[in-house]
């Protein structure tokens, strides 16, 4: 591959920062748009054209973009509950597929994309951004490391003021909406990250506590969850669409702690407090909008013939959904397609 030729699906609030880093970066390009909206989706097209790579087409309808021999691989970005049906129609035509989060709404539709994928050997990675920020990669250094010693606890918060919108992406059950598969996904995608010796890895969860509050929508619009493991560390979050909250997130050892600053899903900056020394402060940018690292990863792994990212394994995907599964059940919180 010369170039790696991307098609999106879903050319939303998102994808615009996913073409942002896909027209800049060597060896890539924006080959393709879809939307359900004919005209959005060629404004979005329009406006990501660059001087120097090919302009970017405007597929019909899926089943255009996933027929175009040219297209290497598909990001998808539709709300959720449409993730699922996209990634079936591109695993089943040959396409590597990177999907925004979460990957699906529930866990017998990731049970059943991880399946197809691995059965037709067709790549296939959650567009999880934050496990491949530099500044993450700066904390797992010092993991790694045992500069904090084993962990002990980990604590994140994610949580912000959502206009109240019942037919929205966020308050809208039919569109997989709450705050737990918005936002809490990537709280427990990082407690898990800060607990794992390798991806994929997490010592088995001993005991789960969940509280929440519910939109008159019937969506989760704040959950705050204790997650106890084997072994006697602790997880707690807290994930809301109904209010602020700090947003970053600390993991504390026997040794210090290792902090990820607001807004910790997109860090760019690490701090390590060891027990009686200074802090050490590291800074690392975006070298565009944080995109690139989980992008390039997905081009890395295609062009090696790898049909899941090492990083961000198919098994940890399905660890997160079933976690979400469960704190669904638990909190009453049913999806028109559960």
């Amino acid at each position: 591959m010369s170039s790696f030729a991307w098609g999106l699906i879903g050319p939303g609030r998102i994808a615009h920062r996913f073409a942002e880093v896909v027209q800049q970066r060597p060896g890539m390009h924006l080959h393709a748009v879809q939307g359900r909206d004919a005209g959005r989706a060629q404004a979005f097209a329009a406006q990501w054209a660059r001087a120097g790579r090919p302009v970017p087409q405007v597929a019909a309808d899926v089943a255009a973009l996933l027929a175009d021999p040219a297209v290497d691989g598909v990001y998808i970005a539709t709300p959720h509950a449409q993730h699922a049906q996209a990634i079936e129609a591109c695993l089943q035509a040959g396409k590597a597929v990177l999907c925004e989060k979460p990957l699906v709404a529930t866990l017998p539709q990731a049970q059943r994309v991880v399946a197809l994928a691995r059965e037709r050997g067709v790549f296939l990675m959650e567009a999880l951004w934050t496990r491949f920020l530099p500044a993450v990669a700066a904390a797992r250094a010092w993991l790694d490391a045992g500069e904090i010693g084993a962990v002990q606890h980990v604590q994140s918060s994610f949580c912000f003021a959502a206009p109240y919108e019942p037919d929205s992406r966020i308050w809208n059950p039919a569109l997989a909406g709450g705050a737990l598969l918005d936002l809490g996904v990537y709280n427990l995608a990082m407690s898990r990250w800060a607990l794992e010796p390798a991806p994929g890895r997490c010592p088995p969860l001993a005991r789960l506590h969940v509280d929440g509050a519910l939109a008159p929508t019937g969506v989760d619009r704040r959950v705050a969850g204790s997650l106890v493991f084997d072994g006697g560390a602790v997880a707690q979050f807290v994930c809301a669409v109904d209010g602020q909250g700090e947003n970053a997130l600390s993991i504390q050892g026997e040794r210090g702690c290792i902090r990820l600053a607001e807004p910790f899903w997109g860090a760019t900056q690490a701090t390590l407090q060891r027990h009686g020394q200074p802090p050490v402060l590291l800074q690392r940018p975006h070298e565009i909008n944080g995109f690139e690292g989980e992008i390039d990863e997905a081009v890395r792994c295609v062009r090696a013939g790898l049909p899941e990212s090492p990083t961000m394994p198919l098994d940890e995907t399905l660890a997160l959904a079933g976690w979400m599964q469960e704190i669904r059940r638990r909190l009453g919180v049913r999806y028109p397609f559960d």
